[in-house]
């Protein structure tokens, strides 16, 4: 009843956190939250298939892709897809997607979902090694489709003129929403089927758990996610184009949930916070900075290098991340239960 009690106040702290943030942060401080929440749900949707399940697969940018081209297509007036596609004439079932902000993102994540689900099946023959190499391939062959393909995508060219409904109402509630989900995940029945496949699939077949089954759902929960975040992506930038959807992205959210912790979603979130924020906040090695009278001068990427260092350091005092594979709320428990032992 406790708990509840706390979860609840949490939940309900965190609407109001992003409602006063909506209504009195500036355009600068909101656009640096907004890209945090859409990392997030990115990020923690992508640790469900990755650390919980167990499953290396490098396939998030694909999905992404898919979320962001089927949301756009949706929102973009008719009128402006006509004027836009300049290679070739727009296919007529673009002509006639139309959609307001929620049935579009929806729409993104189920055709992601649906994606996986197809994808599942020759996928899930591997594991390992080779299912990583698998969705590589997959996040490259949706590249090149979204470029060769442009009576659906504009081609090279991309997609312009996105109305940028994705506020940080949307995109902060959404996050949230992402998060309740993927805990409630874990620790359910399903969650703990998942960690026996990431612990021993041979062990968790031979127990009469369906790992293709548990597999396949969990693949498809994290591309619907991925799905709606690339559609809040595309809303928020309001330009889309193939080149945004590289190997690069899913680096980046690899490396945000490796630090976090694998299989950890609280872990997951701070690293959120902390890389996406970082990236931001260190901007200024980039520019001409006066030290002890002494114009240093610009030097481009140099808040890469010490991000790099920075992350070398926290992975070489934490090797499995910030929270490892459990949650904060585990971890309070656990301190509490130690200082009740050493208080008796």
């Amino acid at each position: 009843m406790k708990s509840t009690i706390i979860k609840s106040l949490l939940i309900i702290s965190t609407l109001m956190f992003i409602y006063y943030a909506h209504s009195h942060f500036d355009s600068y401080t909101l656009s640096i939250l907004n890209n945090i929440g859409i990392f997030a749900i990115l990020a923690l949707s992508y640790n469900l298939i990755n650390g919980v399940t167990g499953q290396f697969s490098l396939e998030p940018n694909g999905f992404v892709a898919i979320g962001a081209y089927m949301t756009a297509l949706f929102l973009i007036p008719t009128d402006t897809k006509i004027d836009m596609f300049a290679l070739v004439d727009p296919a007529p079932v673009v002509l006639q997607m139309k959609a307001n902000f929620l049935p579009a993102i929806l729409a993104g994540g189920v055709a992601a979902a649906f994606i996986a689900l197809m994808l599942s099946f020759p996928v899930f023959r591997v594991r390992g090694d080779y299912l990583a190499i698998v969705t590589l391939g997959f996040g490259f062959i949706i590249r090149i489709f979204a470029i060769n393909n442009p009576e659906y995508t504009n081609g090279s060219l991309g997609l312009n003129d996105i109305p940028d409904s994705a506020n940080f109402l949307w995109i902060g509630t959404i996050a949230l929403i992402t998060f309740i989900v993927m805990i409630h995940i874990v620790y359910s029945k399903y969650g703990r089927a998942m960690k026996a496949v990431r612990d021993d699939e041979d062990a968790a077949l031979a127990m009469g758990i369906n790992t293709f089954r548990i597999k396949t759902t969990a693949f498809m929960t994290s591309a619907f996610f991925e799905g709606i975040g690339g559609g809040l992506l595309a809303s928020f930038l309001t330009t889309i184009s193939p080149d945004q959807f590289t190997f690069l992205l899913t680096f980046q959210l690899l490396i945000i949930i490796v630090l976090g912790g694998l299989g950890s979603m609280s872990g997951t979130l701070l690293a959120t916070i902390l890389v996406m924020g970082s990236m931001e906040w260190l901007r200024f090695l980039d520019d001409d900075m006066v030290i002890f009278g002494m114009h240093t001068g610009a030097h481009p990427g140099m808040r890469m290098v010490i991000f790099a260092i920075l992350l070398i350091i926290m992975m070489l005092f934490a090797r499995r991340g910030l929270f490892g594979d459990r949650e904060l709320g585990d971890i309070l428990k656990l301190k509490f239960s130690k200082r009740e032992d050493n208080a008796k």
